[in-house]
C-alpha cells in the first residue's frame, strides 16, 4: 500500500537536494575520488529514465560506490567522506532516489554479503531525532530492508540484525511527541513489516515499538493512560468517551491526526497477521479488543473502521477461547449492529463485518458468566464488568474458580495482585473484591488460597500509602473476610 510519504521527511530532503555540494572540492580533498564523482555526476540531476539507463549499465560500478569493493578494498563514497556531513547527507538522499528508480539497484545491493554494513553504524550516530543522517540513513536501510523481505520467506542472518537495529531506531521517532517524527516512523514500519520474520522480530521488541504506538491510539479514544485523557474504565463503559471525539475534519481526540491514526491502525492491522502470536499478549498489555471496539464506536472514517474491523476479526479468529468472552463483555456485538446501519461501502469492510458478527453471533450461543470471568482472569486485566458484582455468580462459580484447571484462576489473580498498577487501581480494587467473594463463598479453602499467595498479596495492597481509597475499602474487605473466619 502506497502512503504519501511524511511532510517533515519531504521538506527535509527537497531542501539537501537543493543544496549546492563542492564536489571537485571534495575531490581535491581527498574525501571522494574521480571514479565515484563520475559515477555520481552521471546519475544525478537527470531525467528518471536516463538515470535508469546509466546505472543499469553499470550496476557493479554504484554498487561499488554505495558499498565499497569486497574484493578490491575499494572504499564506498560513505567511508571516503566520512568527515563531510554534506555529503553523507545528499549521498543519502541521492541514494533513496536510486532506489526508488532503478529496482534493479536494489537486487544488485542485495545479493552482497551485507548490503547494510555502510548504512547501519548511521543509525547510533545521535540521540537527536533531528539529526538529519541517522534519519535519512533509515529511509535508505528501510527500503533495501523492505525489498529484502519482500523477496523471500526467510531473511538472511545480516538482514535479521541490520532489522532489529533498524526498528529500535524507529521506535525512537515513534515514541516522540512530534507527530511529524511519530508518522515517518509508522510509514517506515509498515514498508517494513512484509513478511513472518520481520513482524516476529517487531513483536520480540514490543516495549520500544509497539506500546508507543498503542499510546497514540488510546490518545484518539480518549483513553490514555498517563492521565492525558479519560481512564481505561471509559474502554468498558459502552458510552462515548468525551475526549475521543473527532475535533476537526484533521483531527480526533487527544489532538491525534487522522491521518497519523490511520497509519498506526494500519501497522498494528499489518503486525496482526501473526494473530496466533501476538493476540493475547496485545490484549494482556494494552487491553486491544476493550481499546479497538471504544475506537470503532467513534470512528469517523470509514477507511479506519476498515482497519479497526479487519484487525478484529483476525485478532479474535485466531484466539477465539481467550479473546472472544473479552469482545462480549466490551460489547461488541451490540455495536456490530449499529455499524452495519452506517452507510458503508468498502466490500472488504462488509465482508470482514458479516465474518465477524457471524463469529460473534455463534460464539454467544455456547458462552457462560464463567468463561467470561475466566477469559478475564487470563488476559491479565480486570474491570468491573457484571461477575465481579453478582453475589448469584459467586455463589454458583466460587468454588469452581478455585478448583479450575488445577488453581489455574487463582494463581493467575495473584499475579495480577503482585503487579504494580499504579496508573491503573481499579484492577486492584477488583482483584480485590474478588478475593473477598472467594473466602466468603468457600471459608473452607482458604489454604488454598493462601497458598497462592492472595492472603499476602491484599495484606500488602490494604497497607500500601499508594492505595487510593477504593483499593483500600476492598482490600480490607477481603482481609477482613479472612479474619473472620480465623476467629470462629
Amino acid at each position: 500500500m502506497s502512503l504519501d510519504p511524511p511532510a517533515y521527511l519531504l521538506s527535509l530532503q527537497n531542501n539537501i537536494r537543493a543544496r549546492p555540494i563542492p564536489w571537485d572540492g571534495a575531490v581535491r580533498a581527498g574525501q571522494i575520488t574521480e571514479t565515484h564523482l563520475k559515477r555520481i555526476r552521471a546519475a544525478d540531476k537527470v531525467r528518471k529514465e536516463q538515470r535508469r539507463q546509466t546505472i543499469e549499465k553499470d550496476l557493479d560500478g554504484y554498487r561499488e560506490l554505495l558499498l565499497g569493493g569486497e574484493e578490491n578494498q575499494e572504499r564506498s563514497v560513505f567511508e571516503a567522506a566520512s568527515k563531510r556531513a554534506d555529503v553523507l547527507q545528499y549521498m543519502l538522499v541521492l541514494t533513496a532516489d536510486w532506489l526508488d528508480d532503478v529496482p534493479s539497484l536494489v537486487s544488485t545491493l542485495l545479493s552482497d554479503s551485507n548490503p547494510y554494513r555502510v548504512f547501519v553504524p548511521f543509525l547510533s550516530q545521535s540521540n537527536n531525532p533531528e539529526d538529519p543522517i541517522p534519519l535519512l540513513a533509515s529511509c535508505v536501510l528501510t527500503r533495501l530492508l523492505s525489498a529484502a523481505a519482500t523477496t523471500s520467506s526467510k531473511l538472511s542472518t545480516p538482514t535479521e540484525v541490520a532489522l532489529g537495529k533498524v526498528y529500535r531506531y524507529i521506535s525512537e521517532l515513534g515514541d516522540s511527541s512530534d507527530s511529524g517524527f511519530q508518522d515517518i516512523a509508522v510509514q517506515e514500519y509498515s514498508s517494513l513489516l512484509r513478511n513472518t520474520r520481520a513482524r516476529e522480530i517487531f513483536w520480540e521488541q514490543r516495549e520500544k515499538t509497539v506500546k508507543p504506538l498503542v499510546a497514540i491510539v488510546r490518545a484518539a479514544a480518549g483513553a490514555d493512560r498517563n492521565g492525558n485523557g479519560e481512564d481505561t474504565s471509559t474502554l468498558w463503559s459502552g458510552a462515548a468517551s468525551t475526549t475521543g471525539r473527532v475535533t476537526s475534519e484533521s483531527e480526533i481526540g487527544g489532538g491525534v491526526g487522522l491521518q497519523l491514526l490511520y497509519h498506526v491502525l494500519l501497522v498494528l492491522w499489518q503486525l496482526n497477521f501473526e494473530g496466533g502470536l501476538v493476540g493475547e499478549g496485545l490484549n494482556e498489555d494494552h487491553d486491544i479488543i476493550a481499546l479497538y471496539t471504544h475506537l470503532l464506536r467513534l470512528s469517523p472514517k470509514e477507511k479506519i473502521t476498515r482497519l479497526l474491523v479487519s484487525t478484529l476479526f483476525n485478532l479474535l479468529s485466531t484466539n477465539r477461547t481467550t479473546l472472544l468472552p473479552i469482545a462480549t463483555m466490551a460489547r461488541l456485538p451490540s455495536l456490530l449492529s449499529n455499524i452495519r446501519g452506517r452507510h458503508l461501502s468498502d466490500p472488504d469492510l462488509l465482508e470482514d463485518l458479516t465474518s465477524l458478527k457471524d463469529m460473534l453471533e455463534e460464539y454467544t450461543k455456547t458462552r457462560t458468566t464463567f468463561d467470561e470471568y475466566a477469559a478475564e482472569v487470563r488476559s491479565g486485566h480486570l474491570h468491573w464488568s457484571p461477575p465481579h458484582r453478582n453475589a448469584i455468580f459467586w455463589t454458583e462459580n466460587a468454588r469452581k474458580i478455585i478448583e479450575y484447571n488445577q488453581g489455574e484462576l487463582v494463581k493467575k489473580l495473584a499475579e495480577i495482585l503482585g503487579k504494580n498498577w499504579e496508573g491503573d487501581q481499579q484492577v486492584l480494587a477488583v482483584g480485590c473484591n474478588d478475593v473477598a467473594c472467594l473466602v466468603k463463598e468457600v471459608p473452607e479453602m482458604r489454604g488454598r488460597l493462601e497458598k497462592v499467595g492472595l492472603k499476602k498479596r491484599v495484606m500488602a495492597i490494604m497497607a500500601s500509602p499508594k492505595a487510593d481509597e477504593s483499593v483500600k475499602w476492598e482490600s480490607l474487605r477481603a482481609v477482613g473476610e479472612w479474619l473472620r473466619y480465623n476467629f470462629n
